[in-house]
């Protein structure tokens, strides 16, 4: 299980969010049997997911990150809902790169720059809110980052950090997120600035043995925070029988009943969790009478 925390300061003028991802990312790298470098990717990726997702309000609320960069991994996907639970999908699982200059796994180069950032949100409302931004770096944190200053008008520093081990082990995983809000005071922005500049990257901190709340607090330090709050998520894919025969119907009942007179089961395969729901011809035919 995924921890996270948030916290605030004590004027309520900032809001850090601090994630201890490892399992999550590590269960992703089970489902999915990523290379190291797409592991580094789509982890960083689910991990903004999370944290952005916590950050909804409604129950049913839920947050999906697209990234399409023209690179060798191709189009990743994650969807997290208001409690900060994530799937994710990635078209190219195994992508092999050289390390990049300063000897890390060469995110940018597997993702691609030459593309988009779209955020979706599903907020239950007639139409979802979409936002989109062109990709700054393909490294995932500066997009998420320049999203948010570019599409809502937050500012907002973003880090992301996926520690693969030679044998493909996660060794450490994890984020954070702070947010000024339009009331910040300049020497609140000028505090923040430089706890940035003297922040290890959090996947340092994590291997230190810093805790998510530790990391938070530590976001705010010199601002007097408090904890906000806190949660326990995870890698959960909500498909099911039910939702994958409503697929199959939306394709009709000509299609349906086709498949069926072909005679042969047919199985179809979350992309999310790679669980297989089969159906017979029978239940086919069952299917196409409900249309």
């Amino acid at each position: 299980m995924a921890i996270l925390k948030r916290a605030i300061s004590k004027n309520a003028a900032v809001v850090s969010c601090a994630l201890d991802a490892t399992d999550m990312v590590a269960e992703i790298e089970r489902i999915h049997e990523t290379s190291a470098v797409v592991t580094a990717g789509l982890g960083r990726l689910a991990i903004a997911a999370s944290m952005m997702g916590y950050g909804l309000k409604g129950a049913n609320d839920s947050v999906t990150l697209r990234v399409d960069g023209g690179g060798p991994a191709g189009q990743l996907v994650a969807v997290a809902d208001s409690h900060g639970n994530v799937k994710c999908d990635v078209e190219h699982p195994i992508v092999e790169l050289p390390l990049n200059a300063y000897g890390k796994l060469d995110v940018g180069g597997a993702v691609g720059k030459n593309g988009m950032l779209s955020v979706v949100k599903d907020l239950g409302l007639k139409e979802p809110y979409v936002g989109m931004c062109p990709l700054v770096s393909g490294e995932i944190a500066e997009d998420i980052a320049s999203y948010y200053a570019t599409s809502e008008q937050t500012p907002t520093v973003c880090g992301l950090g996926v520690l693969v081990n030679p044998d493909l082990h996660v060794k450490a995983a994890g984020g954070y997120l702070i947010q000024v809000l339009p009331f910040a005071e300049e020497a609140c922005i000028d505090q923040l600035e430089k706890n940035i500049q003297d922040l290890p990257h959090v996947t340092k901190m994590l291997t230190d043995g810093m805790t998510p709340e530790q990391i938070a607090l530590r976001l705010l330090d010199g601002l007097e925070p408090n904890l906000l709050d806190e949660a326990t998520v995870s890698y959960h894919c909500d498909c099911s029988q039910e939702r994958t025969e409503k697929v199959l119907i939306s394709l009709g009942k000509e299609e349906l009943e086709k498949m069926a007179a072909d005679g042969e089961d047919i199985t179809v395969t979350c992309h999310f969790c790679h669980q297989q729901y089969t159906f017979t011809p029978d239940a086919l035919r069952k299917l196409a009478e409900k249309k």
